[in-house]
């Protein structure tokens, strides 16, 4: 399975694609879509649109994982990070992907067995369990970090299915 792992952000959406199979994952590729911030916000959020189907359209995954928007100091860039995550959420259904979200403690704690992981150990991580990966961006080994989460859950949900059906 081709999994498209998303970190967004409006100046910086890092996306990254691993191929699970079985408990085996592969580094794909990785990058960014950025928005040029001289322009107005609708002008932004349809840039990353188009980034995100670009991206959706070069790399044919199967399914995306996005990182939920966690609540900051400043109520502003909230919302503008949540307008982010609604085109890039748009984008992948759009497309037919089952978009599956996931906290961020619950990515760090799925990848270094800890939800208070710094972004040095998720990176460490991520190059661990992805050999040969080239993420040279914090937004895309973020967006890895999804999709690895991602393989890990949705893996185990189908063992679990299978054993279910197996049993009844």
């Amino acid at each position: 399975m081709r999994l498209l792992g998303l970190d967004p952000g409006l100046r910086t959406t890092g996306w990254g694609v691993i191929d699970a199979m079985d408990n085996r994952l592969r580094w794909v590729a990785d990058g960014t879509v950025c928005s040029d911030a001289s322009l107005s916000l609708a002008e932004r959020l349809a840039q990353l649109h188009r980034g995100i189907l670009a991206v959706i359209a070069a790399q044919r995954p199967d399914a995306t994982a996005i990182e939920e928007t966690f609540v900051n100091q400043n109520p502003a860039s909230t919302l503008k990070l949540g307008q982010a995550r609604g085109v890039i959420l748009l984008a992948a259904s759009l497309s037919g992907l089952m978009v599956a979200e996931y906290a961020p403690r619950l990515i760090k704690q799925s990848l270094v067995g800890t939800g208070r992981a710094d972004k040095t150990q998720v990176g460490l991580m991520v190059r661990q369990l992805l050999p040969g990966c080239q993420a040279s961006q914090a937004d895309a080994t973020d967006a890895l970090a999804v999709a690895i989460c991602h393989a890990h859950h949705h893996g185990t949900a189908m063992r679990i299915a299978a054993a279910l059906e197996r049993v009844s």
